[in-house]
């Protein structure tokens, strides 16, 4: 065996590396204009590119699918630049997936079941809204109450701090419950005033 000792030598053995690699393969194009070395890293981003989240269902949900509202857009009437929908994004909630997303409908079942004596009374009060959320565990600092009428009343929930937000109202007809992962631009379940 032959041992090459001087850095001459391995210089010497640089381009015969060099094309045994282009001899193999490497660099070549393919159909469709990729190259080797491109469509097998194209064939691995493929694969683990992000994709939407399959949830499945939470003890004691319907395994009836749900219809899902479509996704806000800008109106058709809107000028091609109107850029409404981007713009307002900081307003468009996170919905929560998984774990998260069970333990967002076991909070708002929470809350809804809380808050039902109180609709069937007729009790629309800020303060005993507050006090039957309060009265679920939530820290004080992580509820908030809103008079909506003589006969309505909204209500926000940070439930962890993760966040899992709980959001609705109560009036007359029924009690309405929303969960939710926080918002883009924003900390915890307010909705920010402006985003970008």
């Amino acid at each position: 065996m032959t041992k090459i000792g001087s850095t001459a030598g391995r210089r010497a053995l640089l381009p015969v590396l060099l094309l045994a690699a282009l001899a193999a393969g490497c660099g070549t194009e393919q159909a469709g204009g990729a190259s080797a070395g491109n469509a097998a890293s194209a064939a691995r981003g493929a694969t683990a590119s992000p994709s939407v989240p399959v949830d499945r269902p939470c003890p004691g949900e319907s395994t009836t699918p749900t219809p899902q509202a479509p996704a806000p857009s800008a109106s058709p009437t809107a000028p091609p630049n109107d850029h409404y929908a981007e713009n307002h994004g900081f307003m468009v909630p996170f919905p929560l997936h998984g774990d998260r997303r069970c333990q967002g409908l076991e909070e708002a079942g929470r809350v809804r079941k809380a808050l039902e004596p109180l609709r069937r009374r007729g009790d629309f009060s800020t303060g005993k809204v507050r006090e039957a959320l309060l009265g679920l565990g939530y820290p004080a600092e992580q509820v908030e109450t809103s008079q909506d009428g003589p006969t309505s009343v909204d209500f926000l929930v940070q439930a962890d701090d993760y966040p899992v937000c709980v959001e609705g109202d109560m009036n007359r007809a029924r009690t309405e419950t929303d969960a939710f992962g926080g918002y883009p631009d924003g900390t915890g379940c307010d909705r920010p005033s402006g985003g970008h």
